[in-house]
């Protein structure tokens, strides 16, 4: 290469580096633009996205609270004169099952499983009622004490005593009230069972109970 050669690309080097430079810089920024309207793009979706679940979490919460609402309060049943004038309280349960229950305290002495006159006059109304009502029905025959010990008793605890007085229940309504036997079973829950929280004497009398109920699903 001569001199004039070696000057006439001396003078060209800067330039090439230049415009080099500028053709990568250009890169770069069209590189950038590019990720940045990825970013913008993918920002978007996922804000659209999380409006979608916030919509779709607020419907579930509806859903939650009308079925909350509706496990919560049975639809009522029509009033009873028959079984209000005996004493038995009756309703539906959550799951739509009509139900009656029977106190001890028109049924049972205490520690006893022998009906008493009283108790026998009420399950002839219940009787009735099962018959009437709930033809098909499986009813069944639900024991429940309140929370004392046994102490002075034929039982050894509270579930024998609240199965005996299931069974003592079902017997009268099977031979006395034709009640079909195999459409009865019974349970004694003893004490794990409560309507009532309290330890008072109002409370324990509300626990002490024997309830029939109509499971349609049986």
């Amino acid at each position: 290469m001569n001199a004039s050669t070696k000057k006439s690309f001396a003078l060209k080097l800067p330039l090439l580096v230049l415009l080099a430079a500028g053709c990568a810089s250009q890169k770069t920024v069209k590189e950038y633009q590019d990720e940045l309207r990825a970013l913008r793009e993918e920002r978007t979706q996922l804000k659209k996205e999380n409006r979608d679940l916030r919509m779709q979490n607020e419907s579930y919460e509806v859903q939650l609270a009308d079925a909350n609402t509706r496990f919560e309060a049975p639809a009522p049943v029509p009033d009873n004169s028959e079984l209000d004038k005996v004493g038995v309280e009756y309703g539906e349960d959550p799951w739509g099952n009509f139900f009656v229950s029977i106190p001890s305290s028109i049924t049972f002495a205490s520690g006893k499983a022998d009906l008493t006159k009283q108790g026998k006059e009420a399950l002839k109304v219940v009787a009735n009622t099962l018959k009437r009502d709930h033809p098909t029905g499986h009813y069944w025959i639900e024991g429940h004490t309140d929370t004392d010990p046994i102490n002075k008793s034929n039982w050894d605890s509270n579930r024998e005593l609240s199965s005996a007085r299931a069974m003592a229940v079902l017997t009268y309504l099977v031979e006395e009230c034709e009640v079909p036997d195999e459409n009865c079973i019974i349970a004694g829950h003893g004490q794990y069972d409560p309507i009532a929280t309290g330890k008072d004497n109002a409370a324990k009398a509300r626990n002490r109970r024997v309830e029939i109920v109509v499971r349609k699903n049986q």
